[in-house]
Parts: C-alpha cells; sequence; structure tokens
C-alpha cells in the first residue's frame, strides 16, 4: 500500500505508525503524543489515512486530522467551531465557520486532560451513527 492511497483501520494505523518514523524528529514525537491522547480519549476512535497522506481520526464522522508541517503539527477539529474549549486550546484556523485547529510547536505541551475532553466533545457533536433507511 502507498501513502497516497486511503485506509481505514489497521491498515492505516500501519501508514500513521511509519509516519510517525519517517518525521524522525520532535513532530513524530508530537504526533505519537497526540494519538495516544485522542485514542485515550475514546478508545473506540477509528483511524484512517487520506488526502494523499493526512492521518485522521473519526468516530461516527471525522473528529480530527494530524498534519504536519516543518513548523508546526497541526491538528484540526473538522467541527471545532462547534466544540466547547474552555481551556483555550484552539489556536488556529479561528476565523473559519466551521473548523478549528492546534498548531504545536516544537517544545510545546498540551493540558492532557484539556485535549481529552475537546476529543470526547468533538465524538459527541458527532453523535451517534445515521439510521440507514
Amino acid at each position: 500500500m502507498r501513502s497516497s492511497e486511503q485506509a481505514t483501520g489497521a491498515a492505516a494505523s500501519r501508514l500513521i505508525d511509519q509516519r510517525i518514523v519517517d518525521l524522525g524528529d520532535w513532530r513524530g514525537e508530537t504526533l505519537a503524543r497526540m494519538r495516544a491522547l485522542i485514542l485515550e480519549a475514546d478508545p473506540e476512535m477509528t483511524e484512517e489515512w487520506k488526502w494523499m497522506g493526512t492521518p485522521v481520526w473519526s468516530h461516527h464522522g471525522i473528529v480530527c486530522t494530524g498534519e504536519s508541517y516543518k513548523k508546526v503539527v497541526k491538528l484540526t477539529f473538522m467541527k471545532g467551531a462547534s466544540v466547547p474549549d474552555p481551556s483555550g486550546l484552539f489556536n488556529s484556523s479561528l476565523e473559519g465557520n466551521t473548523r478549528r485547529a492546534i498548531d504545536l510547536q516544537e517544545g510545546e505541551k498540551v493540558d492532557a486532560r484539556a485535549f481529552k475532553a475537546l476529543v470526547k466533545a468533538a465524538v459527541a457533536l458527532n453523535g451517534p451513527p445515521k439510521k440507514k433507511r
């Protein structure tokens, strides 16, 4: 499987593992740490690999993506504008009507409890699965 393909579940998890290894620096460590918090917050989260190599975490719809750039690891919450953020973790994409993101720079730490609460709130916002007619 090439990294440009889409994958879900175990195949996607392997691609995300490989991305973390390939980054090989603070970005890989940060992505691994945030991934662990996402999976702790919601053990039923599904890992996906989309859009030519973007890690995605879903539960009844996309919760967030994890992108890595030269100076930041960006966690974009698809419905972030509607997610309560009492700790003020969102620090990017604040002008949009839908998404919100957390940009993490080298050495930056995130309050694990507040982040997991954010993930849980985003999952709750997605609601139960849609009934098939």
